[in-house]
């Protein structure tokens, strides 16, 4: 099945492919356009979009003070205790207002600008920040009883 989100992915963005592959759709395959582009190339594509903000047509999106990840969570009832926690900190990573939710979460967002900081490809991204979200939940999990 193919995904399709903004291009320029930082923490939500990154973290949501990570789910997605990881816990809903092991063949996944991910497209990443400019916004204006995104509804337009997720009906040519026949591609799920997620984490699009602006665009109220996308239904995987964030819902109130939750990210992305937590609505991907919700929809996919995805009941994993780790899973939660995990969403939590791409919370405090992804939304302003929200680093209260987790401590991790201020790591995790300077981690993610620091790749959006390398001027690599979104692919590239996914590749290189996958490592990063597995060591994550492995902490998560040791920590969620």
């Amino acid at each position: 099945m193919k995904w399709i989100t903004r291009e320029n992915i930082k923490v939500d963005r990154v973290a949501c492919p990570w789910l997605i592959q990881k816990f809903v759709d092991s063949s996944a395959e991910f497209l990443f356009v400019p916004e204006a582009e995104l509804l337009a190339a997720a009906e040519r594509e026949r591609a799920t979009p997620f984490d699009a903000t602006r665009l109220p047509e996308v239904k995987l999106n964030h819902r109130g003070d939750r990210c992305t990840f937590e609505a991907i969570l919700e929809d996919f009832d995805l009941a994993d205790p780790v899973l939660h926690r995990l969403g939590r900190i791409v919370r405090a990573a992804d939304l302003k207002g929200q680093e209260h939710v987790a401590p991790e979460g201020l790591g995790l967002r300077a981690i993610a600008e620091g790749f959006a900081s390398l001027g690599i490809s979104d692919d590239e991204r996914l590749r290189r920040q996958f490592p990063v979200y597995d060591a994550l939940y492995a902490y998560a999990r040791q920590r969620t009883g």
